[in-house]
């Protein structure tokens, strides 16, 4: 079973406050071109997006630099729904393998398109972050806009160890009950900081 875990790219899609907005255009039309087609002008950090540490650190190394298995591997679900802040649980010692990829829940998705979903999410702990950097993740994905608020601490305890955030993910509650399960969260081939992504949760038999 494959369950999509990305927001659609489509006209006037939320967007994080003083971003650009993203134009999705109709460009040519089979009733008066003969063909169809779309043209998109889109920021790297609207809708589900893989942030690249090139996003706030001074760094020359674009999101394609990065080797394909980066972005794709064993998952663990945390389900931290209802909870202010992310923070440490000895309990998550056990749960994450090293060089996993962390998928965590918080319901925050259900107010996509909502004023207060770039206000009001539950932001990560120094200490959760830090035991991210002890594993090794391969990278963090978020139902949230960002892992953290200004100055972006956070960011930067993970772009300094070269992790990888996936931000605005969706339908992650359709993996609570999965015992098993991959993430493929391919960006574009771009040479860009971050990117846009198509990302999935492969669950496994």
């Amino acid at each position: 079973m494959i369950i999509d875990l990305t927001h659609s790219i489509q006209e006037e899609m939320p967007i994080y406050p003083g971003d650009a907005d993203t134009v999705l255009e109709h460009s040519k039309q089979f009733s008066k071109d003969g063909y169809n087609n779309h043209q998109l002008s889109i920021n790297m950090h609207a809708g589900t997006h893989i942030d690249g540490p090139m996003h706030l650190l001074d760094i020359q190394k674009y999101i394609h630099e990065y080797s394909l298995d980066r972005f794709l591997g064993d998952a663990v679900l945390l389900n931290v729904a209802g909870e202010k802040s992310i923070d440490y649980k000895e309990e998550y010692e056990e749960i994450m393998k090293d060089g996993q990829i962390v998928v965590i829940y918080t319901g925050h998705s259900d107010c996509y398109g909502q004023p207060e979903y770039f206000t009001e999410y539950p932001a990560l702990t120094a200490e959760f972050a830090q035991l991210l950097v002890r594993k090794k993740v391969k990278m963090i994905g978020l139902d949230t806009p960002s892992p953290d608020y200004a100055p972006f601490d956070i960011h930067n305890i993970f772009f300094e160890n070269d992790m990888l955030i996936i931000e605005n993910l969706t339908n992650i509650e359709q993996l609570l009950d999965v015992k098993a399960f991959e993430i493929i969260a391919l960006p574009l081939a771009i040479r860009a900081d971050s990117s846009i992504a198509r990302v999935i949760a492969r669950v496994k038999e």
